[in-house]
């Protein structure tokens, strides 16, 4: 890491507050046999990986809590660029920019941060680990590349929950957001130890 964090980037998700993030029970009748067609579908979202999407991010852990609104995630390929803000003790936006293996992350008031070590920079600004590289395949409802995983199944057929490098990601909502692509998720939440962090994607769309 080039520089030491100050304060405010501490804070940052990590915003003192009452922030509830209820877990929905779990399916009955999981499975782990994938239902048919599910190469297809995981090849068609693997090839989906120019997006924009929107929505909301909440975090809950013992010392802290706190919600911030996602005004943009755009994906091109491995690169991406995400903006994140919230009126929580006037932090504004703070955007992150990367690729695997390196992230940008530059402060409402110009201060920049950039690290190799994507992941350290995310704990020293939030104070819980992030794989941040997995999220552009789990916000999509499919496992990281490298790693092992465990993928179960409803009743329904759709992913229930995927379990990977110790986060447990549960899929409680899916919405036809782009047509002629499958279903995608519409809220999931990730689940680590006594940490727990809900996204909410209210617009997920295509591009060029």
């Amino acid at each position: 890491m080039t520089c030491r964090i100050p304060l405010l980037l501490a804070l940052f998700l990590s915003i003192t507050g009452c922030t509830t993030i209820q877990l929905e029970p779990l399916p009955e009748g999981m499975t782990e046999q994938p239902p048919a067609g599910w190469a297809a579908r995981s090849s068609e979202l693997t090839r989906f990986n120019h997006w924009l999407l929107s929505g909301k991010l909440a975090v809950k852990q013992p010392s802290d809590s706190g919600t911030a609104v996602i005004n943009y995630w755009q994906q091109r390929n491995e690169s991406y660029e995400l903006a994140l803000s919230s009126s929580f003790l006037g932090l504004g936006s703070t955007q992150l920019k990367g690729v695997p293996g390196y992230i940008h992350l530059t402060m409402p008031n110009g201060d920049s941060y950039q690290s190799s070590e994507p992941e350290k920079l995310i704990q020293a600004a939030t104070g819980w680990q992030l794989p941040i590289d997995n999220l552009t395949w789990w916000i999509k409802g499919l496992p990281a590349p490298d790693g092992d995983f465990r993928l179960l199944f409803d009743e329904q057929n759709k992913l229930a929950i995927l379990k990977q490098d110790g986060w447990e990601i549960r899929y409680d909502r899916w919405h036809p957001f782009v047509e002629t692509l499958p279903e995608l998720p519409a809220r999931i939440t990730a689940l680590k130890g006594d940490k727990r962090v809900r996204v909410v994607i209210s617009r997920w769309q295509r591009e060029d």
